[in-house]
């Protein structure tokens, strides 16, 4: 039978506890203010009129503000069925993606193992023993006396009592990793899908390169086939043979390269989508079009960035988590207190277990003070200071390779718009003049060197113009991935304790 009297003690401490535990030794957390440009300086098409935006704290336990979702699902944008279902089947089965989302899973498990320990740890437990003492043990005694048993039946409980904020700060740091390690996912998610949607661009440029060099290749083949047919009539020379199939053999040299590099690129996305390299080759095969770019993107504010960067979120979390570990060591210097009590039943037989005389009960206060050994204390919270002031460290450098990243994106993009425009240009006027040469050489108007240089001019055009459309692509998905914004996150539906 449970004593009440005890209980109410208890209870009373247990209480009594709880309202002393109001204050948490450490350093509280504040956001670093980072004051950021009013607008990023290589967009070319932002407003001047854009007022600066400073980075302010936000409360120490709130969770991140959720994104806003303009530029949601970006690759939509790109208006090519394939490249959407590759970018949605590589979120469902990277296997990159699998390994961080148990990563994020542990950071939460170690954070509802954390928040246990808010509460007290109740344990139970019974044993039956049967003995025989010896005639040595007990001399005079009879065999039949010597033999005893003994039952005991207890429940325990232990609670320390977080005077001094240690369990709250552990916590909160466990908190803090949970949230960084949501964090992390989100920007594995970026990269996953930047990688997805970069190498379908380069997979369709380098077809496009290859049907390049595959067409030359034909309208090479066909002007080698007139300076045989010349040379047959006694009109050419051996020479101009001889340079027309060097230049034919020239330009098949640049396809078995080419098609090394599609195959390559086509095994990447395979296995980005969590399948063997061989499972997409059928359907990536049939040549398509580069994705149509968009006409303008718009970077918005630097502010906005840092709010939506998930390597900026990780990293400011893990900063919060840091000196929530100071407030974890600090805590050692002063004395920890452990209320415990047991409650049991101890009897000769199992019938008499539970019967008034057969109770059994223990309450103690535990002090634990490791004031003798200040030294190691003083030295765990250095350690955790110089903790706090990496992260602060690293939470500033991805603050400014945020920033880098965006501004060097912004540039190419804007860059490789132009260029694109003058190679388009050239190579149309490469193929006018290739056309031209081939007919001046057919009137005898012109030799055949005009017509292989002019071939020659051809090819290159129209091979650095295709290149230059890949990497305008490239770079509008590069550009999407440093700004980061409005990327859905695609967490299975469960439980997040992290956000409690």
């Amino acid at each position: 039978m449970v004593n009440i009297a005890f209980a109410s003690r208890t209870l009373t401490l247990g209480v009594a506890a709880a309202l002393l535990a109001a204050c948490a030794v450490g350093p509280n957390y504040v956001r670093p203010n980072i004051e950021t440009p009013s607008k990023f300086v290589r967009d070319e098409a932002a407003s001047d009129a854009r007022a600066a935006d400073i980075v302010t704290g936000v409360e120490q336990n709130a969770a991140p503000a959720p994104s806003p979702q303009a530029d949601a699902e970006f690759w939509r944008s790109f208006n090519d069925p394939l490249l959407t279902r590759l970018v949605e089947d590589a979120l469902a089965a990277n296997h990159d993606l699998r390994i961080a989302l148990a990563s994020y899973d542990r950071a939460n498990a170690l954070l509802r193992n954390a928040k246990l320990d808010r509460f007290p740890t109740v344990t139970a437990s019974a044993t039956g023993s049967d003995s025989r003492a010896s005639a040595d043990q007990a001399p005079g005694v009879s065999r039949a006396d010597r033999d005893g048993e003994s039952y005991n039946v207890q429940a325990d409980v232990s609670w320390e009592l977080d005077l001094y904020g240690r369990v709250r700060r552990s916590v909160e740091s466990s908190r803090a990793e949970a949230w960084a390690a949501a964090s992390d996912l989100d920007a594995l998610q970026v990269a996953i899908v930047g990688e997805v949607a970069r190498s379908y661009v380069e997979l369709r440029g380098l077809q496009e390169r290859l049907r390049v060099a595959t067409e030359n290749a034909e309208n090479q083949r066909e002007t080698l086939r007139l300076v045989n047919a010349r040379f047959d009539a006694g009109r050419g020379t051996e020479f101009d043979t001889s340079r027309a199939r060097a230049q034919l053999e020239a330009t098949l040299s640049r396809v078995p390269a080419l098609e090394a590099q599609v195959a390559v690129t086509m095994h990447r996305l395979a296995v980005l989508t969590g399948q063997t390299p061989d499972a997409l080759i059928a359907e990536l095969t049939p040549v398509k079009p580069l994705p149509a770019l968009p006409t303008r993107l718009d970077p918005g504010s630097p502010g906005d960035l840092l709010r939506h960067r998930p390597d900026v979120i990780a990293a400011e979390n893990r900063l919060h988590a840091a000196t929530a570990r100071i407030g974890v060591a600090t805590a050692d210097l002063f004395p920890r207190f452990t209320l415990g009590g047991l409650i049991g039943s101890q009897a000769v037989d199992t019938s008499s277990l539970f019967e008034r005389d057969s109770e059994t009960r223990l309450a103690f206060l535990g002090i634990d003070w490791s004031f003798l050994d200040i030294g190691r204390v003083r030295a765990r919270i250095a350690a955790a200071d110089a903790d706090a002031a990496g992260e602060l460290a690293r939470y500033q450098q991805s603050v400014l390779l945020a920033l880098e990243d965006t501004e060097n994106a912004l540039v190419r993009y804007a860059r490789t718009r132009v260029e694109d425009q003058h190679l388009e240009q050239a190579a149309a006027d490469s193929a006018t003049a290739a056309r031209l040469a081939r007919v001046r050489y057919d009137a005898g108007a012109a030799d055949l060197f005009e017509v292989l240089d002019a071939e020659r001019t051809r090819l290159t055009a129209e091979e650095a113009f295709a290149d230059a459309r890949t990497r305008s692509a490239s770079s509008a998905v590069a550009l999407y991935k440093a700004l980061a914004g409005g990327w859905p996150t695609r967490v299975p539906v469960r439980e997040d304790v992290a956000a409690r």
